[in-house]
């Protein structure tokens, strides 16, 4: 029997209450349907287990569909001696898929807050990075779902997020330009209005001064 698609914190209950989960056995024959497509026979030795990986490689290519980042932060600690500095995790490996075309966007994550009262441990992080990146997105979007996310749960003085990244569908179809990277950036609280504060999280993570950006 097939389930009810559960896409947490996609900001409409309604899309998400409508959507039924196709079954694995329909997602393999869409995958059959895509090989003779390219012009190939799936049941050929070589491709005959393809579809069975493929599926198995998209439960963990769009594994942020079943987390919710708002419980990943959920746990924090106040006990941090007054602590009220910079917490910076920066070069986070992120893979991600564009939803254009549904191939990878592969780059690395830089994120950073200012504590108000309490803390969150800083692996929780690294998953807040993976629960978005593992979902088809575009970079814009998941800057600053992240940011966002942190910001509405931790309550912290400010946010920063930078995400440098390639993306496949450019440079590996289409204009084909190798070598280039998308940067965005999403600045919250005292990221945003205080321009000290957004050049020592840049510092922080060598993207202040010549070659930088600010």
């Amino acid at each position: 029997m097939n389930k009810v698609l559960k896409r947490p914190d996609l900001g409409s209950a309604a899309v998400a209450a409508s959507q039924v989960k196709p079954s694995r056995a329909e997602a393999e024959e869409a995958v059959r349907t895509l090989i003779r497509w390219a012009g190939d026979d799936p049941d050929r030795e070589g491709l005959v287990g393809t579809p069975d990986r493929v599926v198995r490689s998209y439960e963990e290519f769009f594994a942020g569909y079943a987390e919710d980042p708002r419980e990943i932060l959920a746990r924090t600690f106040e006990e941090t001696d007054g602590y009220d500095e910079m917490v910076v995790l920066r070069d986070i490996r992120l893979e991600s898929y564009c939803e254009h075309h549904i191939v990878p966007i592969i780059g690395k994550a830089h994120v950073g807050y200012l504590p108000a009262h309490r803390v969150v441990g800083i692996s929780k992080l690294a998953r807040i990075v993976e629960a978005y990146a593992k979902r088809l997105q575009i970079q814009e979007k998941m800057t600053a779902q992240i940011a966002n996310c942190i910001q509405e749960v931790l309550e912290p003085r400010g946010v920063a997020v930078v995400i440098e990244a390639a993306h496949q569908c450019m440079t590996t179809r289409g204009i084909r330009k190798p070598g280039v990277a998308m940067v965005t950036s999403r600045m919250l609280g005292s990221f945003r209005d205080d321009p000290s504060t957004r050049r020592e999280f840049l510092a922080m993570i060598g993207k202040n001064g010549a070659g930088g950006y600010a």
